[in-house]
């Protein structure tokens, strides 16, 4: 089993106080730092930009995920790497060009990453496994923090466990010390939260020691 690593999604953090939020999920021991971005047409919202994720790289050294909810992602993603972003991830339904887009990433030089909606079967990354980093699977429709987990995309991430044993699997949307046992059984080791670490009501370390204790 790859090591278990807990990923903060700034989506629900306080912006007001985004350096401070970022600073103390890394003191909590956080893995990773995720920056949520949304065109408000790939999904129904809009958040963040390059401007965003250049002010969480001034906060940590942690390495920054820019998950990207986006159409057209490869006419973006450059921007992201050159802001800071460690890894860019891309969602298979958002681009025609996905190989090319996940080049694009490396020659950027950031690390790959690809996405798959709730509605999407694992097939349609097979073809791209063997060129990315990681596999993201959203347990919740894109779009919207604090949603309820999708019970059933656990079996994608078996799926792509089972195709890809030695990739790094993401799960996001609706991750908590509740849904985090049935992740992990199914092959997920990278474990992105917001609601459940910056909306913890005890605080940000209770949150992020409340997920790695239920990943055992």
């Amino acid at each position: 089993m790859k090591p278990i690593q807990i990923v903060p999604s700034i989506l629900s953090a306080d912006i007001g106080r985004l350096a401070e939020q970022v600073r103390e999920a890394e003191a909590a021991g956080a893995d990773r730092v995720q920056v949520d971005v949304m065109d408000g047409h790939f999904v129904p919202n809009l958040t963040f930009g390059p401007g965003t994720v250049a002010a969480v790289r001034g906060a940590t050294d942690l390495p920054i995920e820019a998950h990207l909810m986006v159409e057209r992602p490869e006419l973006f993603v450059e921007r992201f790497a050159e802001a800071g972003a460690d890894y860019v991830i891309v969602h298979a339904e958002a681009t025609y060009a996905l190989f090319r887009t996940l080049t694009l990433i490396e020659k950027a030089g950031a690390r790959p990453g690809v996405a798959l909606s709730p509605g999407t079967p694992f097939e349609a990354a097979r073809e791209v496994l063997a060129d990315v980093v990681m596999a993201l699977v959203m347990t919740v429709e894109p779009g919207f923090g604090g949603q309820a987990f999708i019970a059933s995309m656990t079996g994608k991430v078996r799926s792509l466990r089972e195709a890809a044993p030695d990739l790094d699997i993401e799960v996001d949307g609706g991750i908590d010390a509740r849904t985090v046992p049935a992740v992990v059984a199914a092959g997920a080791n990278l474990l992105v939260a917001g609601s459940s670490v910056f909306g913890h009501p005890d605080g940000v370390v209770a949150g992020i020691k409340a997920l790695r204790d239920a990943a055992g």
